[in-house]
């Protein structure tokens, strides 16, 4: 599908890559990772726009259909569902000629082109994905300028995903979404039936989807078989073994070159202090061991006033005369780790205004213990980040009697040492700007920390970092976030945020995914449902016959595929059930690997043929 050959690319004259190579199969699911700015993000905008690197070459499967995520969010009057429905061109193409042309032979050929696209079932296929992704059949209808900029860039992912291209590009495709839409996104992708390369720092989601991870660091390209925590073993084990041989090396240099200090100025010795000199320069230079710089976090410990810090008494909540949520009856204790779950709108952000006293209770009571100090990291607040200061004149701002020396360890403390200090935020990461954010929230030592989806622009190691700095905080937190290994690192309560209130749930992470999954079922069930009961009217006999050859063959085809790879995997499962099979030394981890792939092939099999029955049945009546 995707070769990439002795590939070198710059950008400002910075080199992200130098001489590397890959090879991505077809059909594979491939996660891309790397630290914040080592250029995953410049790879993957180079393969969708069909750039040339400085050096090497970058070649495609012929006629491969590229996509990738839209990075400016739609908008205007048009709605969720039809913005979807508009990205498949030629179906729209094809719609709008059938609506005009006069044409028999035409009429005859678009309409058997529209009914192998599966053009009927289109509309009933985007409402899956839009609900999937948070969009009720409501809000599908909703004209996309009245969402925010989260939400229509939600329908740019689900229009993406709508085209299914041959090879899908997605990049930090979370960054906008909550718990449930990425449970739902993450079986969807793990279900993908063609090429797929994910960039993401979510470390669940990097389990669940890849079947390969390619590894971006110091220029080169690393392929490792399995998801990231299989390649994060790897690694480790790789670079503990580099680091022995440089230990071995460094031992030999030293017993050669203390021969050659004894013995090169005695004459009897002489031809062997040469031979070892020549020796050591043979040896070339000695094996490198990557070393990442370590990321830490740290946040101020506070002056904690005594239990209860927060006490609502059914308090009421909302904007504008328009109550969110009602009836409030919690507390919040100084050693509390609350994570909150529920979908976006349901009022999560809601409820950790009316905590940090940004927005007032319409109705009962909100009790603050004295001189409650409260820290809000919100998103938005990256953006609203001063482009043309550094973060030493951000907290001078803040802090205007602060000595230079304390502003720089203040920074320090969120790894922004050094010139990063004096770095300009337009020119800071995404995930430096995060941390800036994150040492402006602390200013004022708050006795809360309110983090709304604090990891959208962190790496792996930066968000491991923020896990270890939440656990080390001696107040209270309220988090909001998708990534769920943060949540369940961190979070010792789980609070609801659904149908107007906010209560305990009962229960783990690993039960509320199950009711999201569940949920998600029944709704693709009743799409299903409503789709074979909607019949295409006044079909002739031979217009009938046209749309229907098309879909027995999609259907023979996916029946096909279905019994060779069950036969495949059935073939493999009796050698694993064989004890031969064990003595004779065959490869049982990638035999293990390939049952694993062949499941999830079957699965798309599985729905590849069901949806082409379904439409057969709305056809034939």
């Amino acid at each position: 599908m995707l070769h990439l050959n002795d590939v070198t690319l710059r950008v400002a004259g910075r080199p992200l890559l130098e001489g590397a190579s890959i090879h991505i199969a077809p059909g594979q699911r491939v996660g891309l990772v790397g630290r914040n700015g080592t250029g995953k993000s410049t790879l993957l905008k180079l393969i969708d726009e069909g750039g040339q690197p400085d050096a090497g070459e970058i070649r495609l499967q012929r006629v491969a259909r590229v996509a990738m995520v839209a990075q400016e969010a739609p908008g205007g009057a048009m709605t969720p569902r039809d913005a979807v429905l508009a990205a498949d061109r030629e179906r729209a193409s094809l719609l709008a000629e059938a609506a005009t042309t006069k044409d028999p032979a035409r009429i005859a050929h678009v309409q058997t082109r529209l009914a192998e696209i599966g053009a009927d079932a289109a509309p009933a296929r985007a409402a899956r994905i839009l609900k999937g992704l948070g969009f009720d059949e409501a809000a599908q209808n909703r004209p996309l300028s009245s969402y925010s900029g989260g939400w229509r860039m939600r329908v740019a992912l689900a229009a993406t995903l709508f085209i299914e291209p041959d090879l899908l590009l997605l990049d930090e495709p979370t960054n906008h979404l909550d718990l449930e839409a990425v449970t739902w996104l993450s079986e969807h992708l793990r279900r993908y039936p063609r090429t797929l390369i994910l960039v993401s720092h979510d470390r669940d989601l990097l389990n669940a989807v890849p079947e390969r991870i390619v590894h971006l660091d110091g220029g080169k390209l690393t392929g490792y078989a399995g998801n990231y925590d299989r390649f994060a073993r790897t690694r480790a084990e790789r670079l503990v073994l580099l680091e022995k041989r440089r230990q071995s090396e460094l031992a030999e240099r030293a017993h050669i070159q203390s021969f050659i200090d004894r013995f090169r100025y005695k004459a009897s010795k002489a031809r062997q202090a040469q031979s070892r000199i020549k020796m050591l320069e043979r040896m070339g230079p000695l094996a490198e061991v990557p070393i990442e710089p370590e990321v830490r976090f740290s946040f101020p410990e506070p002056k904690v006033p005594p239990p209860p810090l927060v006490t609502l008494d059914r308090a009421d909540a909302g904007y504008d005369g328009r109550i969110v949520l009602r009836g409030l009856d919690l507390r919040i204790d100084p050693d509390d780790r609350i994570a909150l779950l529920g979908a976006n709108g349901n009022g999560k952000s809601t409820f950790a205004k009316l905590v940090a006293g940004r927005i007032e209770a319409s109705g009962g009571e909100v009790t603050r213990a004295r001189g409650l100090g409260v820290g809000f990291f919100a998103q938005h607040q990256i953006e609203d980040l001063d482009p043309d200061a550094d973060g030493i004149v951000h907290l001078q701002r803040r802090l205007p009697s602060a000595r230079a020396e304390a502003l720089r360890a203040r920074l320090a403390r969120f790894g922004l040492g050094g010139p990063k200090a004096e770095t300009k935020a337009k020119n800071l990461s995404g995930g430096e700007k995060t941390r800036l954010a994150l040492c402006l929230m602390c200013l004022g030592d708050p006795q809360i920390l309110i983090l709304d989806e604090p990891t959208n622009h962190l790496d792996i190691d930066s968000r491991d970092a923020l896990m270890e700095a939440i656990n080390d905080y001696a107040g209270a937190v309220i988090l909001i976030s998708h990534d769920r290994r943060l949540v369940e690192l961190t979070a010792d309560r789980l609070w609801l945020v659904r149908d107007g209130g906010v209560r305990p749930f009962d229960g783990d992470l690993d039960d509320y995914r199950a009711q999201i999954l569940s949920a998600a079922k029944e709704r693709e069930a009743e799409a299903k449902a409503e789709a074979r009961t909607e019949r295409v009217p006044s079909l002739s006999a031979a217009e009938r016959r046209q749309r229907l050859a098309p879909l027995r063959k999609r259907a023979r085809d996916a029946e096909a595929d279905l019994a060779r790879l069950q036969a495949r995997k059935a073939k493999l499962a009796a050698r694993l059930a064989d004890p031969a099979t064990y003595a004779n030394g065959a490869d049982i981890a990638a035999m293990n690997r390939e049952v694993d792939a062949l499941g999830t092939r079957i699965e798309a099999a599985e729905t590849r043929w069901l949806e082409a029955e379904a439409e057969i049945e709305a056809v034939d009546g």
